[in-house]
């Protein structure tokens, strides 16, 4: 009997779902509930997103967003502004077409032949809902009603208000180069600066546990973003925080529609909306120079922008100083290439205190151990500390400082890093089998050495020139370069 009163209520609950739905689609309107055998193709007027499910109150729509001109992803939008908060499988988007199908048999699924793709939520349900959190939902019609699955499950790069974030989750950039997990009692960013290589941490917040404390062996932390203003940390659905992560916004007697986002520069940043525009609440990193890579590969970030590390080499916003490097110098092809290796004082690491290091007792050391190490890219000397910080990675951005004994040891491939300064006049001077080159150039006094190590030869027994090549004789270990703007 159970069963019977259940399926004729699933039945009724099913035709007043479809009716509302035909009665919506006859009107025009986007609807508000897709039931089991919709299906959608991308329409080619559409420019920029096409409708299929909004949630009641208008503010959230789902469907077809259009990326480059080009592919397609599925996405939960926030409507006035047109901002992304889900997207579904992001990595690996359709193609805009006729050919690509979206449908839903109890799952959700995208089917796009032309670029091998097919994503399914590979479930069993009887309709998809948005609510008006912007979650979206496939739900099942028994009584009481069950949710097999939603978007707040699997974010992207964005954390909405009242969504729950746990241990099982990450936030990942939309350039795919940043994330944020949660430990035992903190959360923390991580960049991937290079594929199949672990990831490394570049920002960690450790929960301060004023209100509560957390109790081992009761269930992971999770985090959630407060509608009153703030990124809390709790434990087993406690009503106390075991963190609050505040924002400008805390305590304001005011109604805001919050988020969390991953930026593209691996800065955590909240933002409320004001009703017309999304205006900054909070940013994890408030120093541009300890984000992970804001000048790029092989660049320097200084208080007032960024350059190179080869002040040679101009640098241009938008570009990196060195073509972006992967792998490391261990392999038997890369065992014989030459490699360059570029010096520069006055330099450090960011996010120093996240780095591991070695304590050295002079710079030769220092450097030893990163050029007997094929899987280290290059090291940063603290001459007065003795530490030794080891990059296991292709180089992206330094520091710059103001004390000379700070020294960045960095190898360069051959090839990389051929643009030079075009206001830089070089006078090379040779004399005997030694060389001595006289620099002038712009921007103040600068120092810099560059070493040449010789890993290959050519048939003949000659030395294959590297990117700097004609610096000196083979017999010169090290040339000391010394600029200064008169």
């Amino acid at each position: 009997m159970d069963r019977l009163i259940n399926s004729l209520t699933r039945l009724r609950a099913t035709h007043l779902f479809f009716l509302t739905w035909v009665s919506t689609c006859m009107a025009g309107t986007t609807p508000e509930s897709i039931l089991q055998g919709f299906k959608a193709t991308p329409n080619p007027s559409v420019s920029s997103f096409q409708p299929l499910l909004n949630d009641p109150t208008g503010n959230f729509s789902f469907g077809f967003l259009r990326v480059e001109q080009t592919q397609l992803a599925l996405a939960v939008l926030h409507v006035a502004s047109s901002q992304p908060l889900w997207l579904a499988n992001p990595t690996q988007l359709a193609t805009w077409s006729d050919r690509t199908q979206f449908f839903f048999n109890g799952s959700l699924v995208i089917s796009d032949p032309h670029s091998s793709l097919f994503w399914s939520t590979q479930t069993n349900g009887d309709t998809v809902v948005l609510l008006n959190s912007s979650n979206l939902q496939i739900q099942k019609l028994d009584n009481p009603v069950s949710v097999l699955w939603q978007s707040f499950d699997f974010p992207t790069n964005t954390l909405v208000e009242n969504q729950n974030f746990t241990a099982n989750m990450s936030l990942t950039s939309s350039n795919g180069l940043y994330s944020m997990r949660l430990g035992y009692n903190f959360y923390a960013l991580y960049a991937k600066f290079q594929d199949n290589s672990a990831d490394h941490m570049y920002w960690k917040h450790t929960a301060l546990e004023a209100e509560a404390a957390i109790v081992q062996g009761q269930g992971p932390i999770y985090a959630l973003v407060n509608s009153d203003g703030y990124l809390g940390l709790y434990q087993n659905g406690a009503v106390k925080p075991v963190d609050v992560q505040p924002f400008n916004s805390f305590h304001r007697p005011i109604d805001l529609f919050l988020l969390v986002r991953l930026e593209p520069d691996g800065n955590l940043e909240a933002y409320y909306w004001d009703g017309s525009n999304w205006v900054g609440d909070y940013e994890a990193i408030s120093d541009t120079c300890q984000l992970p890579s804001p000048c790029g590969s092989y660049g320097l970030c200084t208080p007032q922008g960024c350059s190179c590390l080869d002040n040679r080499t101009e640098f241009r916003s938008g570009s990196d100083c060195v073509p972006v490097e992967t792998g490391d110098f261990c392999g038997e092809q890369l065992v014989k290439d030459n490699y360059e290796v570029l010096t520069r004082n006055g330099v450090e690491v960011p996010f120093k205190e996240l780095m591991q290091y070695e304590t050295t007792s002079s710079l030769g050391e220092c450097e030893g151990l990163c050029e007997n190490n094929c899987s280290c890219w290059g090291a940063v000397y603290n001459n007065a500390s003795g530490f030794c910080f080891m990059l296991d990675y292709p180089i992206q951005t330094l520091v710059s400082v103001g004390d000379e004994s700070k020294v960045g040891y960095f190898k360069v491939r051959e090839g990389a890093g051929k643009k030079k300064n075009k206001t830089a006049a070089i006078v090379g001077l040779v004399v005997g089998g030694g060389a001595i080159l006289i620099l002038i150039g712009i921007g103040g006094f600068w120092t810099y050495r560059i070493w040449r190590k010789k890993t290959r030869e050519d048939d003949d027994g000659e030395v294959s020139p590297g990117p700097y090549k004609n610096l000196g004789s083979e017999s010169s270990k090290s040339i000391e370069v010394e600029m200064c703007n008169r």
